[in-house]
């Protein structure tokens, strides 16, 4: 177990680094942290949380743990809201705490249901060199019932996978929670990664750059869709929805220019699918803009 194998070692430089970001998580933090106090490794951790400012009990119960394990739990409490001041670009500060030779990814209102599961991916990408990341099955819940289990919708010969389908699955490709990766990949950070709309999409096209993708096909975390707070509540307004898609393009149009136009057919293919989306968006804004005019004229 984590804990017991940390009290004996925690000295010694952290193998691996969990990141986890929260907001307004009270009712998922205390899941999410024990999640990663119960995995089973044989290898030193350090566990990183930021809490951006939340205005409930998220770091309270935060608190909680950093007293009860002073030398895992290494927690940053904001004062200010730093999504609300320069978007996910906070998150990549964050990565640059990591200490250890890996990272591994989950937010505060996620968690991990495999005990095993970071001492099976540190091994995966130990025995898979040509790989910069590897990922993993998650179990989807939508209001804490199973909704669906979430995999590649392309299963590779290998279970490998190059920039071709990191850039057309985008954030369907994987959970971020299943995401664990070397960290020497993003010790330089491009301007276009952290300016990026969607961090986890531009980390994972970064990481593709690097390597290929690996993936096990073994369910070891749960992520919770449309959670109170969480970003794909957001985008159900539709002017967040036109900004977002405005601010991937620019972020595909930047990763074309960093990448030297390896990777162009895919950049173009996936503009053209982000324009139409854009499209869609906007004439429903229309569409709901002339509906409401006219029930108040008929009002």
């Amino acid at each position: 177990m984590l804990v017991k194998y940390q009290e004996h070692h925690f000295d010694s430089k952290p193998r691996l680094s969990i990141v986890c970001l929260t907001y307004n998580h009270e009712h998922y933090i205390r899941e999410s942290i024990e999640s990663f106090l119960n995995q089973d490794v044989d290898f030193n951790i350090e566990i990183l949380i930021h809490d951006d400012a939340s205005t409930d009990n998220t770091a309270k119960i935060i608190k909680e743990f950093e007293k009860l394990y002073p030398f895992l739990i290494k927690p940053v409490y904001e004062e200010i809201n730093q999504y609300s001041i320069g978007g996910f670009a906070f998150s990549f500060d964050e990565l640059k705490r990591a200490k250890g030779e890996y990272i591994a990814l989950c937010e505060g209102d996620d968690y991990w249901i495999d005990s095993n599961k970071l001492q099976k991916q540190i091994k995966y990408l130990e025995e898979n060199k040509d790989c910069s990341m590897c990922f993993h099955a998650s179990r989807n819940f939508m209001n804490n019932d199973i909704f669906y289990i979430q995999r590649p919708k392309i299963i590779t010969k290998d279970y490998k996978y190059d920039m071709k389908y990191a850039m057309l699955f985008d954030g369907g490709f994987m959970a971020t929670n299943s995401m664990l990766f070397l960290n020497k990949h993003i010790l330089e950070l491009p301007k276009w990664v952290i300016d990026a709309p969607a961090g986890d999409f531009a980390l994972t096209l970064l990481l593709a750059s690097k390597g290929k993708i690996g993936y096990i096909d073994e369910i070891m975390s749960a992520y919770r869709v449309l959670a109170i707070d969480s970003w794909s509540t957001k985008l159900k307004n539709r002017a967040i929805a036109i900004k977002h898609y405005n601010s991937l393009l620019k972020m595909l149009a930047e990763f074309d220019v960093w990448s030297t136009y390896r990777f162009s057919t895919y950049v173009l293919f996936k503009k053209s699918y982000y324009k139409l989306i854009l499209c869609l968006v906007i004439a429903f804004r229309i569409f709901e803009s002339i509906q409401n005019r006219l029930k108040n004229f008929v009002s």
